[in-house]
């Protein structure tokens, strides 16, 4: 990609627009920068990171910072492609990417790319775990950790990138091509911003759209949706499953996982040895396990790693036992399927947090789930009457509301009994409340500590 004395636009600061900036500065592109946030607050941004960039535009998107001279855009993730200066450079025949894009064309090393409704963060974790106890110089990336575009900026540091990736990252490449990719799983999400299904899908699909004979791209045989899609790419496909053996790809066994490619399989260690609980974490360790060992792990490292790995912070995390009340942090939990997968890891009975920022999904499933698998539920946030309607429909009318996710704690915590399960798994986004679904955990982490002061 050559951006030598070109200009590029960049739309939205954040950390990936902040990345994104320094990458194409220093391939000798002209860069603006352009937000929502005054302009005073943006400079103060760059300010903090060393960064001068010359041209700010802020307080919005105006559309007449695209002109013919613009000779690419790139877009932060959540800003949508519908976005009136995205729709005038579409126009103007000018290309619209991610930082993931950008980012990719001055990578050199291996890319594990992995995309998914649910257990992305999670599975990239675990797999990049791996790939580090292998003893490979590793970055952990994309939507989680760091930009891409940070990466490419000290690509020397690194052997391996083991990126997580978003329908939002990818809906914008082009030309983006890992050597290993995954799709975990489909099921909707961000309808407010796709609005169909079929749209969502086809984000995902560019994960392996430019996957050639020698990549390979791992799928998921239990998930209809992905295993249906089998069919599609030109490179190499493995597959992962709890549920029945497949011919390539990993599986369990009487009772162990097993990784086979054709005529050659090894076993890697015992289901009930993998430390992350919860059969959609088996699902986790299946792809994590196979993305290691087709990036060339060998099994004993790929065991000892399932067998000590904790989980990541946000994902069914341990609070705290306070009262014989145990507390899960699950605010990464942020869609109707992963808050049911959630409340089916536990066998105790649970009270359940949820509710947030509204992504005009269906809440038939949840709210069946809820009704099956939790005693009680707390809602929240703006999707609250949503959520209600939903119980009521189902015939459940164990719940009540609550103003902030602290009252949400106090509520649960005077409801619930020793032996329980108090569980925030909002099955939501968190704009409405919080920054992001850090922020959110962060937050029930803390009510959760001030439990019983005084």
């Amino acid at each position: 990609m050559d951006l030598m004395g070109k200009q590029v636009v960049i739309i939205g600061l954040a950390r990936s627009g902040l990345a994104a900036a320094q990458l194409v500065a220093r391939e000798g592109a002209g860069v603006l920068l352009n937000d929502r946030k005054p302009v005073a607050e943006m400079a103060a941004e760059l300010q903090k990171h060393n960064m001068e960039v010359p041209h700010l535009v802020g307080g919005g998107h105006p559309a007449d910072m695209i002109t013919p001279d613009v000779a690419l855009v790139i877009k932060n993730p959540g800003v949508p492609m519908d976005l009136e200066p995205i729709q005038k450079a579409l126009e103007l025949g000018i290309p619209v990417v991610t930082e993931v894009e950008v980012a990719a064309g001055f990578l050199s090393v291996p890319m594990v790319a992995i995309t998914g409704t649910n257990g992305k963060t999670t599975t990239t974790a675990l797999t990049g775990e791996i790939f580090q106890a292998a003893g490979k110089k590793t970055a952990v990336a994309g939507n989680i950790g760091l930009p891409l575009s940070a990466v490419a900026l000290e690509e020397t540091k690194y052997e391996a990138v083991v990126a997580e990736l978003s329908s939002f990252q990818l809906e914008a490449t082009i030309d983006f091509r890992p050597q290993i990719s995954a799709i975990l799983n489909l099921t909707p999400d961000h309808m407010d911003r796709h609005k169909t299904m079929e749209a969502y899908v086809e984000a995902k699909e560019k994960i392996f759209a430019n996957q050639k004979d020698s990549d390979v791209v791992v799928l998921n045989a239990d998930d209809p949706r992905t295993y249906a899609l089998q069919g599609r790419p030109q490179c190499r496909v493995y597959l992962f499953s709890r549920r029945r053996q497949v011919e390539r790809g990993a599986f369990v066994r009487n009772g162990h996982v097993v990784l086979r490619d054709g005529e050659n399989e090894e076993t890697v260690c015992g289901v009930d040895e993998i430390r992350i609980p919860g059969a959609h974490n088996l699902e986790n360790a299946l792809a994590a396990a196979l993305l290691a060992w087709l990036g060339g792990v060998p099994v004993e490292v790929i065991a000892k790693t399932l067998k000590n790995f904790p989980g990541v912070s946000h994902r069914l995390e341990h609070v705290r036992e306070f009262g014989g009340v145990t507390y899960i942090n699950d605010s990464k939990g942020t869609n109707s399927d992963a808050a049911i997968k959630a409340l089916e890891a536990f066998a105790a009975p649970k009270l359940l947090i949820a509710g947030g920022y509204d992504k005009g999904g269906d809440f038939s499933s949840f709210a069946a789930a809820i009704k099956k698998h939790a005693r009680y539920v707390v809602l929240l946030g703006e999707v609250a009457g949503r959520l209600a309607q939903a119980l009521d429909e189902v015939n459940y009318h164990g719940y009540s509301t609550a103003d902030s996710l602290e009252d949400a704690v106090k509520i649960a915590s005077d409801t619930a009994q020793s032996g329980e399960v108090v569980l925030l798994s909002p099955g939501c986004a968190s704009w409405d409340m919080f920054e992001d679904f850090e922020q959110r955990g962060n937050t029930f982490k803390e009510a959760v500590w001030e439990l019983g002061r005084a």
